[in-house]
């Protein structure tokens, strides 16, 4: 799909020389560029969810299962080394 934005002239220039160094289109590199930046921001949504989640701590019958977790982990590098 095509679009138009405006863009400072000098980000728009250094979009263009690192998109020909790279080899890629300038439609390209900003096709990259937005995708990269919506995935960090679905990571750090992400991340204020399940902040918000435990931010009341773990529940008492998860607790025992958050041992053998942590347990088992410890066994796995162990063997590893």
């Amino acid at each position: 799909m095509k679009t138009a934005i405006s863009i400072d002239d000098r980000l728009l220039q250094e979009a263009d020389e690192t998109a020909q160094l790279m080899g890629l289109s300038r439609s390209r590199l900003f096709a990259l560029a937005v995708g990269n930046f919506l995935g960090q921001r679905r990571r750090e949504q992400m991340l204020l969810r399940l902040n918000e989640v435990y931010a009341g701590g773990v529940e008492p019958g998860e607790e025992s299962l958050l041992k053998e977790i942590k347990a088992k982990v410890r066994r796995s590098v162990k063997e590893r080394w």
